[in-house]
């Protein structure tokens, strides 16, 4: 049974629009003119455009797509962790970082408050998966 109010689903829909729109209308028209991707680049860039893909199952069925959301809180968490704090607390945040972090902290204050976290818990950490089979 799935306590989460109509409100935060409404709002998890919001923020899966948000996502694949806003991926959606930056990582498009990128992708068709791809001007000299570097690998890594190319790779990125897909995995945005796959992303936000994605993002709009998530207007359909919020609850299920929460691994979604919790997989772009965590990669951008990482980031600005494991990153941009380190550069930051030496003094060396260059021009791409700092072009970075309004695009990325943000999200990462919004999001958390709206995931329902009993219901993550409760689905993902504590509910046994099926049997395996023998």
């Amino acid at each position: 049974m799935n306590n989460v109010s109509n409100f935060r689903l409404y709002v998890l829909r919001f923020l899966y629009a948000v996502l694949g729109v806003g991926l959606g209308i930056s990582e498009v028209p990128l992708f068709l003119r791809q001007q000299h991707w570097t690998q890594a680049d190319a790779v990125a860039h897909s995995f945005f455009l796959a992303l936000a893909a994605l993002s709009f199952f998530g207007l359909r069925s919020p609850l299920q797509m929460l691994p979604l959301l919790i997989f772009e809180l965590l990669w951008k968490s990482i980031w600005l962790i494991g990153v941009a704090l380190p550069m930051w607390l030496a003094n060396q945040l260059d021009a791409d970082t700092l072009k970075a972090l309004p695009k990325i902290a943000p999200v990462v204050i919004i999001i958390i408050p709206f995931i329902p976290w009993r219901y993550v818990l409760a689905e993902y950490l504590v509910r046994s998966g099926p049997a395996q089979p023998r």
